[in-house]
This record gives structure tokens, sequence and C-alpha cells, in this order.
């Protein structure tokens, strides 16, 4: 007679049963979960783990990289320029994206489920989507204020600390008047997946709801996207029309180069060329799975888990963590004000001065003079 071998579940398995992701939601929360997460089971506590984990450790990288960006462009005379206001305003709004998504993303993936009621639900949502928009089109401003001087040099007419402020607050209004909309009725803010954060509606079928992750793409991922690269492929061209010229002018004069720092093993332009790839790959890396993931429910293209709706959201928030490598660790003067203040977290020698092309616009300006 053949033993009867007991099939082994593990706990997880058992325990959730016909148990679904929403289960845990509490009862004032459920008006604000879209039927379409009833289908799926609840995720494995492992990954919830996993999510308060990375989280947590990228909140602490972006408010420690983010708060020294603030504090030393603020702090350091040199760097308290017109340009640099810019910086220093994306560094103030990765800072607060994580400050404000970091801690009850972590707590609620503790508790595997959003605990703090429905409208800390529609405040978080609407925090994180504000941050988000002011640094997408902070970084704007950077990549077309360092097309205006580079590109159009001497002629362009240089940006003042008065210039400066009102593009910040241009932004800030911007930002504003995106993230409010769902408050009154255009498009909502909902649990995510998951049901640990929480995000715009894009399982809503009606062409209201639609219609605001439409436009607010066109306006919040496109349009920025679409700026940086056309002003960075112009910054290219431009400082390789000036490495060409100060070449041919070179050979005129039968010298090797009119540069100071002939030991430079890399050319201005192939600097730019890597700061302007890492400034776009970045951006695109972090922005466009959230993106895909909204359109894909907006139109209903395939599936969508609970699982992949918080990566997305969560590669998104990332952006906070590298915006003060590529925009202040790359500075040179930064570099070295780190270096006198925070020596531990430097990412330089005492002796290094080596120039940067992704410093800004001030130095493009003293260049062309």
């Amino acid at each position: 007679m053949a033993a009867f071998v007991e099939p082994h579940f593990d706990a997880w398995t058992q325990g959730s049963g016909n148990m679904t992701v929403v289960d845990k939601v509490p009862p004032e929360m459920l008006h604000m979960v879209h039927p379409h997460w009833n289908q799926f089971p609840p995720m494995n506590p492992l990954w919830h783990s996993i999510l308060g984990f990375a989280i947590f450790v990228l909140g602490m990288i972006s408010m420690t990289g983010n708060g020294c960006v603030m504090y030393i462009f603020t702090n350091t005379k040199s760097l308290r320029t017109p340009s640099n206001l810019l910086v220093v305003n994306l560094a103030f709004s990765d800072f607060f994206m994580m400050f404000t998504m970091g801690p009850p993303m972590v707590i609620n993936c503790w508790h595997e489920t959003w605990v703090f009621g429905p409208f800390a639900c529609e405040v978080y949502a609407c925090l994180g989507s504000l941050f988000g928009c002011a640094s997408i089109w902070t970084m704007t401003m950077i990549a077309f204020d360092r097309y205006n001087v580079i590109v159009k040099g001497l002629s362009a007419k240089p940006m003042t600390n008065n210039g400066a402020l009102l593009r910040i607050l241009g932004v800030w209004v911007f930002a504003l008047f995106w993230t409010l909309a769902p408050f009154f009725g255009w498009n909502r803010y909902v649990p995510e997946g998951n049901m640990t954060a929480c995000g715009t509606d894009y399982l809503t079928q009606t062409w209201l709801s639609r219609s605001y992750i439409i436009i607010y793409a066109i306006f919040v991922y496109w349009t920025p996207l679409l700026t940086i690269i056309y002003s960075y492929t112009f910054i290219l061209k431009a400082v390789s029309a000036h490495e060409k010229n100060m070449r041919e002018q070179a050979k005129k004069m039968n010298v090797a180069s009119l540069r100071s720092q002939e030991a430079q093993n890399t050319s201005t332009e192939m600097k730019l060329a890597k700061v302007a790839l890492v400034t776009i790959s970045l951006w695109f890396m972090a922005w466009t799975p959230y993106l895909v993931i909204n359109f894909t429910g907006i139109f209903k293209a395939a599936p969508i888990s609970p699982l992949a709706t918080i990566w997305g959201s969560l590669f998104a928030k990332a952006n906070a963590v590298y915006n003060p490598i590529v925009y202040g660790i790359s500075h040179p003067k930064y570099r070295a004000a780190l270096y006198q203040k925070f020596p531990s977290l430097s990412c330089q020698d005492a002796g290094d001065d080596g120039q940067s092309v992704a410093s800004g616009a001030t130095q493009a300006t003293e260049e062309k003079a």
C-alpha cells in the first residue's frame, strides 16, 4: 500500500486562503479602493519588508545628500549664484519628497496596509505629486539655463537672482495647480496596488479621470523631457563647435593647445556628453515605469499587479536620491566646499581641482568671456 504524503504549504500560503490584498484596508478607506484590486491575493510579507527597507535606505541617502547640497550651496559665498538657486530648489524639493514619502511608507509596510486614514492618503499622494512635479520642472529650468548661456553665449541675457526666484515661484505655482486639481474632482488620489502608498487614480475609466492622466503626462513628463533633450543636444553642438574652433586656432598658432590644463585626458565636449547622457538616462529610468503603469491603467493595455505599481512608484521616488549626485557633486566648487566642511563625505582629494561642465552656467559664461 502506497504511503500517503501530505502536501507541504508554507505558513503564508496557508494563512492567506481566499484573502485579497484589500482585506487589511481599514473600513473607512474601502470607498477609495478600485474593485480591480479585489482579484489579487495578499502580497508575501517578504515583499513588504523589502519595500520598507528599500524606501528607508533611499530616504536616508536622499535626505543626507540633498541636505548637504542645500547647506553648502547656501553657506558658501562662491556658490550663491542665480543659477545655483535652481540647484538649491531641486535639492529642497527632493529632500522633502523623501522626508514626506519615506516614513509613512515604512510604517505602512510594517502594517502591510495604509493605516493613516483617507485624508492622509490624499495628502500623501498630493505631496508626492507636488515635489515630483517641482523637481521635474526645476531640472528643466536648469537645462534651459545652461542652454541659454552656453548656446547663446554673451548675447544671452544673464540670469539675475530675481529672475531665478521668479522661475522658482513659477515652478511651484505650476506644480500646485496639477496637484490640487484632484481635490476638486479632476481625477482623485487613491491607494496604490499594495495599499501601502497612495497616488493618482489610473483605473477609473471615465474620460474626466483619464484626461487628467493624459494631460498631466504631457505637461509634467513629455514637455520637460523633450525640453531637456533639446537643450542638451544644442549644448553639445555648441561646445563641439567651440572645441573645433580652439583646435583650429591652436593649429594656426603652431601650438598643441590653447588650454591652460593641457594635461586633461577628456575633452570638454566628452564631459558634457556624459553629463547629458546621465541626466537624460536617469530621468528616463526614474519616471518612465510610473508613466507606463498609469497609461496601462487608463487604456487597459495589460494586467496590472499590486507589486508592479509600487515598484514604479519607488523608481520615481529614487530620482530624489541621484539628483544631488548629478547636479551637486559634479560641481567642482561644491566638491571643494564639501571637502572642507564634511571631509568624510567628500568624493575628492584635497588637491582635486578638476573642472566640470555640469556645474551650471556660471563657468560657461566665464570661459566664453
